[in-house]
Order: C-alpha cells, then structure tokens, then sequence
C-alpha cells in the first residue's frame, strides 16, 4: 500500500535537488566569472606599472639629456 503522503515527499524532494543543483551551477559560474576577472585586473596592473615605469625612464632620461647636453 502507498501512503498519499509518501509521493509527495518524494515529488516535494525532487524539486529541492533541482534547484540546488540550479544554485550549485550558478554558483560555479560566478567563480569562473570571478576568476576571469582577477585574471584580467593583474593584466591591467602590470600594463599600468609597464607604462608608468617606461614613462619614468623616459623622462628621467630626457632630464639628464637636457642637463648634461
């Protein structure tokens, strides 16, 4: 014999699984998505720091050009 309330545990069960499953794609997504973006920050920084030191040189270089010439 079936219990009625036995197939709704069951169905009310299956419905949880599916979204925690939906919540746990989610949440690797937003990881991968996270994870991108800190990759793409560090790129950002050390084309800064390229850019800022080369500019340093550059002018530092000029300056003793302009002093010693």
């Amino acid at each position: 014999m079936k219990k009625n309330n036995q197939d709704n545990t069951l169905f009310s069960s299956d419905i949880a699984q599916n979204k925690n499953l939906e919540k746990d794609n989610i949440k690797t997504t937003n990881i991968n998505i996270l994870l991108n973006r800190v990759r793409q920050d560090k790129k950002k920084t050390i084309k800064k720091r390229f850019t800022l030191i080369t500019f340093l040189l550059a002018s530092i270089f000029l300056f003793s050009y302009f002093i010693i010439g």
